[in-house]
């Protein structure tokens, strides 16, 4: 862990590091309280439409099989007593 002083006295060479892949954690009285790491350009905007005529939706599609219906109801009734809990859906 980097201390903010030295990050402060190091900063240009802390950004090569990051830049290089390196996550340098910074920290006040030995308690971590930030992170520098590399920057990930952001994915590109998907384009509405790009898609058509590339995908089939099958004509059963909105038809769940009965355990797999069964599994989402269970799981409305719980959250609705309050518990929370996960479902797991295995496609076939």
């Amino acid at each position: 862990m980097t201390n903010i002083h030295q990050a402060k006295t190091h900063f240009s060479k802390l950004i090569e590091r990051a830049a290089a892949g390196e996550e340098i954690v910074i920290g006040k009285a030995g308690k971590p309280v930030a992170r520098l790491v590399p920057y990930e350009k952001a994915p590109p905007l998907r384009k509405a439409g790009s898609m058509k005529g590339k995908i089939r939706i099958a004509h059963d599609f909105a038809d769940l099989p009965a355990d797999v219906l069964e599994a989402f109801k269970a799981s409305c009734r719980e959250s609705s007593t309050g518990h929370s809990h996960s479902v797991v859906v295995a496609l076939r």
